[in-house]
């Protein structure tokens, strides 16, 4: 299993070591292709780039994998949109000759390019898209996914409030594509189980990247909720979240929100940021444990002059499963590298994350908590690390979604 530690100073042990060794001993680097929504995402993508960088230094100062190769990360926007993302997958792979390809963001770019890989056999770990249908009723042998999905997400949030018998009138907004369309799913699927008797009483589902804040609010006020679900993100939850505090929509109400505690969206929304949100996210200021998780956000800080973000953990912790699934395949072979994933288990900075060969869904969990104002900055409060492992899809029903996928 690949180990390696961060230093300060791994960028300069990594030039010395390249001085210092012969042309000729230098074996070719392992490329690895990354296709993300850099542009239009680069709240999200850019850290996460940064801590893919940061990871592949760490891994190569360290020695490398496969017994001293290098990896070479080849980062290229998708262009937000599936017939781009097919595109640009394509030419990773044959121009740039790439062993696998990694990334993506938006959840319908994702699902475009599980289906490219599935037709040409060769692998791609999906790092960002949340849609549960890429590894559940589209899901296909060369496709492996590490952030937890939808419903393991909208799972942890719905524990929550379980019990919870005064929220019996809910309304939900989500953003109309795929991601979105599956966090309300889940959202009514699991909020039966945690509140029985409660009842949607009211859905929005504005335009990606084209809410109208102040319809939706109205829209939502009218129906009267007792609580809202939210999986708005990026500009649309800062648009949502102003006009919702300048009508008073969020007073005396509960609102469950999907990934509103990750700094990609609470650094926008600053002093704006509403008090008391149940919210997934990542309260890195609070992370004491384990010590390689608090080693890479001072290593983070210090190379980048800024603080990580939710992307910038995924980034980090996908290129440690990457070195680790490289040298316990010891090939570069596709059909070796993806019998190597089935359940292979990494030790990452946030502790073990296995990658669940029945539905190539990784264990990666995230934070669960509540939102709070930390002088001007919106900050989490009474966060708690939630294990992926705990959340995952009940076996029986991954089986019957895969085989009839």
């Amino acid at each position: 299993m690949t180990r390696f530690t961060l230093h300060r100073r791994t960028l300069g042990a990594v030039a010395l070591a390249t001085l210092a060794r012969p042309a000729f001993a230098q074996p070719a680097p392992i490329r690895i292709g990354e296709l993300n929504s850099y542009a239009r995402m680069a709240a999200f993508a850019v850290p996460y780039r940064n801590a893919m960088q940061l990871a592949q230094d760490a891994v190569n100062a360290a020695g490398g994998v496969m017994g001293g190769r290098r990896i070479e990360f080849v980062f290229r926007d998708d262009g937000s949109t599936p017939g781009d993302a097919v595109r640009v997958a394509e030419e990773l792979l044959t121009r740039e000759n790439v062993s696998f390809i990694a990334g993506t963001f938006l959840s319908n770019v994702g699902l475009a390019v599980a289906d490219f890989a599935n037709q040409r056999k060769r692998l791609f770990l999906a790092t960002e898209p949340l849609t549960d249908a890429i590894t559940m009723a589209q899901g296909n042998r060369y496709t492996w996914r590490v952030r937890p999905g939808t419903y393991m997400q909208t799972k942890m949030l719905t524990d929550a409030i379980a019990g919870r018998t005064a929220l019996n009138r809910w309304a939900i907004v989500a953003p109309n594509y795929e991601y979105g369309q599956s966090a309300a799913a889940n959202f009514k699927r699991l909020l039966a189980t945690a509140i029985p008797g409660a009842e949607i009483v009211a859905e929005q589902f504005p335009a990606l990247g084209r809410v109208d804040a102040g319809a939706t609010v109205g829209a939502l006020a009218q129906s009267r909720p007792d609580a809202i679900f939210n999986s708005l993100f990026g500009p649309d939850l800062t648009a949502f979240v102003r006009e919702g505090n300048t009508r008073g929509l969020f007073e005396r109400r509960t609102v469950v929100s999907l990934l509103t505690g990750e700094p990609e969206y609470l650094i926008p929304l600053g002093e704006e940021t509403p008090e008391g949100w149940i919210v997934t996210g990542y309260p890195w200021e609070q992370v004491e444990a384990p010590p390689a998780h608090k080693a890479f956000i001072e290593a983070y800080r210090a190379r980048f002059n800024d603080t990580p973000r939710k992307g910038s953990l995924l980034g980090y912790v996908t290129v440690q499963i990457i070195a680790n699934l490289l040298n316990k395949a010891n090939t570069l072979d596709n059909e070796a590298l993806v019998d190597a994933l089935a359940d292979l288990r990494t030790d990452a900075i946030v502790g073990p994350v296995t990658m669940r060969g029945l539905d190539h869904q990784g264990t990666l969990g995230t934070w669960v908590g509540e939102t709070t104002l930390n002088g001007r900055q919106g900050a989490m409060k009474n966060a708690r690390y939630a294990d992926g492992a705990n959340f995952l899809f009940p076996e029986a029903e991954v089986r019957a979604a895969r085989r009839s996928a």
